[in-house]
């Protein structure tokens, strides 16, 4: 008697295990499309060729957001790289944001995103708020 429950119990949890999992793999991609065209507009007013310091591009990424994408792909075991030169390629800036956001931001919390992309993966708040409020505007014009 005993041993059934157990069973009974184990084939429950082996069922929810296969369910959970499926409904993982299931999941849509999150659309950053909206948030990224909110940033490039506060970024650069979209202008795939602005500059300012060591950041470049729509999205004004640094040198260090280059490589951290590199190193999340080799990590990954992926073959592809990024260059300096794909910052002033507005389809690549936005792949490499996207990369960004599945490493540190895999709930694809809004808010954080936009706050990373700014401030880095350690910012504050209170340095991010302004950059925030811009992008959110942008944000909900639509």
């Amino acid at each position: 008697m005993y041993i059934i429950k157990i069973a009974k119990i184990v084939s429950v949890l082996f069922f929810l295990c296969i369910a959970a999992d499926g409904n993982a793999k299931a999941k849509k991609p999150f659309n950053w499309n909206p948030v990224m065209d909110a940033i490039t507009k506060v970024e650069s007013g979209g202008n795939p060729n602005a500059r300012s310091g060591n950041c470049c591009g729509a999205m004004q990424i640094k040198p260090i957001c280059v490589e951290d994408c590199n190193q999340i792909l080799k990590a990954r075991g992926e073959k592809k790289r990024y260059t300096l030169k794909d910052r002033f390629d507005v389809k690549k800036s936005r792949e490499m944001f996207v990369i960004i956001m599945s490493k540190y931001n895999p709930t694809n919390d809004v808010e954080k995103a936009i706050r990373i992309w700014n401030g880095g993966v350690k910012y504050k708040v209170k340095t991010t708020q302004s950059y925030y409020k811009k992008v959110m505007a942008h944000l909900n014009k639509g």
